[in-house]
């Protein structure tokens, strides 16, 4: 799978809803339960981020949901992407990016949203046939303000910021042209999940679906 054919596959994940959920699952019993709730909510794409011991069984579990489209974050070495795929992620979610990484990722044909945070490594990454990346840590590396000056002289890289954006500012990122949609972690609390009250994720789910 080709850089660009993964960048295909990417932006139509992008294209879903315009927040895309980051997960941190510790419990598998929520994983089901909380795949349900966001896609109720209009938020279909889901990114496990494989940061806990249950990561990949929780995307295993969430692959059965219907109307869910699962992939895997926190990708950082080719064993996490084999591991991925085999679990059922259908995309994949790096901080950024390596030759091995990427490599990985077009022998075992996942699509990747490869993370950059600078001028170059926007332009690296562009070279090689990604035109859909993620700017991660978007707040804490210039923001929407930083991504607004990039769109002019490299208009042909959309992205999916995530790092520190909440529902108040994700409106600053979304009106930006160069942007598909953000990534965020508020619209599934851990306490919200800890009590079962997948109620109020759905509810989140459904603020931050009318957002766009």
């Amino acid at each position: 799978m080709t850089p660009a054919e993964q960048s295909a596959a990417a932006l139509r994940v992008c294209q879903l809803a315009p927040v895309v959920p980051v997960l941190v699952i510790d419990d598998l019993a929520h994983a089901a339960p909380l795949a349900r709730a966001l896609v109720a909510g209009g938020l279909p794409a889901l990114e496990v981020t494989l940061r806990t011991p249950v990561a990949l069984d929780a995307i295993r579990a969430m692959a059965d949901v219907e109307g869910g489209t699962v992939g895997a974050g926190t990708l950082l070495t080719p064993a996490d992407v084999k591991a991925a795929k085999k679990a059922g992620a259908t995309f994949g979610v790096s901080p950024g990016a390596t030759d091995r990484l990427i490599k990985a990722c077009e022998d075992e044909g996942l699509p990747l949203l490869p993370g950059a945070v600078t001028a170059t490594e926007i332009m690296t990454l562009l070279e090689r046939g990604y035109t859909v990346q993620k700017f991660f840590p978007a707040e804490q590396s210039g923001g929407a303000a930083f991504l607004k000056s990039i769109g002019s002289p490299i208009p042909q890289v959309r992205f999916c910021p995530t790092g520190g954006i909440s529902l108040k500012n994700a409106p600053d990122y979304l009106s930006l042209k160069n942007i598909l949609c953000v990534g965020g972690s508020w619209v599934a609390p851990k306490e919200a999940m800890a009590t079962g009250d997948w109620a109020a994720i759905t509810k989140l789910a459904t603020e931050a679906r009318a957002l766009r």
